[in-house]
């Protein structure tokens, strides 16, 4: 008979891992020989622990086709980290009965840097018990910093939405300059690897055009080198524009703007670093400014999603069930770029141990050597990402997402308190 899959989501959403999700069930329904019900976890992993599985076989062939260009997760995700076997013996113990008690015998995961550790210690653990379970990662992460593959779906829609809203606002702001906002800060997400903000630096294309500085979390904060660039930028362009990764931090490492609290994987909360900037600028030099916050915002654009990461997207969620498939464990579907101009890439397979708790931050190279741009090869690294449209259909002036059903499969097992 056929095994039971799992699917679960995890971590921060992006515009395109429904696309992944996608991939995923589409692909195991053309092999109903070898794969059964696919189950999804109701919030990520909680969905699995608490044996809240919900049946995908319910959700007909077009509701399915829609999540290709519907964002957020449509299953639920979830900020949950599975220690180590020792320290979490009764999950990790709770995780194989639920498998065993829906006969399910394929784990797909869908994440990031801790996502690919659960799905590592998920695969140790179904070895040291005889479990026959095949787990397979699924990359996605809006940060680009996952080690091996050389980027991560979700990322290219995030650098399309940044550079595009970067270019947007940057007219916006030379056309008031001259008598109103001379500084405009756009925070992008960026805990510890600066790809995002680097990517806002897309936007400019000639000598002047916005952005006039990028802050990334790879070089530490000098605010009297910054605040003399700002400057001299006002003086010569009459306006300066700043993207400002979260994770910024000085030269001792202190985050510029980290609010004392931190996520369920023990992250320090951030936000606020755009108005921190601003406001020195404010303080210092008196120029009216302005400041945004990206946000959510850069994560959930599917209206202005780069085709090629959807396509990739879909591309990893189709790799992992047909490397399941062919009994490939413990391994994670990733991008292999062939060439960068016509851009060419394929799928390879990664070793989990490889992926998982590694980050994989912005080359010195792709940074200028003064610290406050993109050279010329990050330039020719990130354009292929953020390359074509793949526009969700529209009614009524709005795009027209999907909500799944979501219906849960039928316990087996008592309750179990997280």
């Amino acid at each position: 008979m056929p095994k039971n899959a799992f699917y679960a989501q995890s971590g921060g959403v992006t515009a395109v891992i429904n696309a992944s999700a996608c991939g995923v069930i589409e692909t195991a329904r053309r092999h109903p020989d070898a794969i059964g019900k696919l189950y999804a976890g109701r919030d990520g992993i909680i969905g699995a622990l608490t044996e809240d599985l919900i049946d995908t076989s319910l959700e007909s062939a077009a509701d399915i086709a829609r999540l290709r260009h519907t964002p957020g997760g449509a299953f639920g995700s979830c900020r949950y980290k599975l220690k180590s076997l020792e320290e979490h013996q009764a999950q990790y113990a709770r995780l194989i009965e639920v498998f065993r008690a829906h006969d399910i015998g394929y784990f797909f995961y869908n994440g990031g840097n801790d996502s690919m550790d659960t799905a590592w210690k998920v695969s140790q653990l179904a070895t040291r018990l005889d479990f026959p379970l095949v787990c397979v990662g699924i990359p996605k992460t809006v940060d680009n910093d996952l080690a091996v593959t050389d980027n991560c779906p979700g990322f290219g829609s995030v650098a399309k939405y940044v550079a595009t809203s970067m270019r947007e606002a940057g007219f916006d702001v030379a056309s008031m300059a001259r008598t109103s906002t001379k500084i405009f800060v756009l925070e992008v997400m960026g805990r510890h690897a600066g790809w995002i903000a680097a990517a806002c630096g897309l936007a400019s294309e000639a000598e002047g055009e916005a952005p006039h500085i990028l802050l990334f979390p790879e070089i530490p904060f000098d605010p009297e080198a910054f605040l003399q660039r700002v400057d001299d930028c006002v003086k010569r362009c009459g306006y300066c524009a700043i993207a400002v990764s979260e994770g910024l931090h000085d030269a001792d490492g202190r985050l510029i703007a980290e609010t004392g609290t931190r996520d369920a994987f023990g992250h320090a909360q951030l936000g606020g670093v755009g108005q921190v900037t601003a406001q020195l600028v404010r303080d210092r030099l008196g120029y009216k400014y302005h400041w945004a916050l990206a946000d959510y915002l850069q994560r959930a654009a599917r209206h202005i999603a780069s085709r090629v990461d959807v396509e990739q997207a879909y591309a990893v969620g189709r790799a992992a069930v047909e490397a399941a498939l062919a009994g490939k464990n413990a391994v994670m579907p990733a991008i292999r770029r062939l060439t960068d101009a016509p851009y060419a890439w394929e799928i390879v397979l990664a070793d989990l141990q490889h992926v998982a708790n590694t980050e994989k931050k912005m080359p010195r190279d792709f940074i200028s050597p003064d610290g406050f741009g993109i050279t010329d090869a990050c330039r020719r690294y990130l354009l292929p990402l953020v390359e074509g449209e793949d526009a969700p259909p529209f009614i009524r002036g709005l795009p027209d997402y999907v909500r799944l059903k979501n219906i849960s499969a039928a316990r087996k097992l008592a309750e179990f308190s997280l």
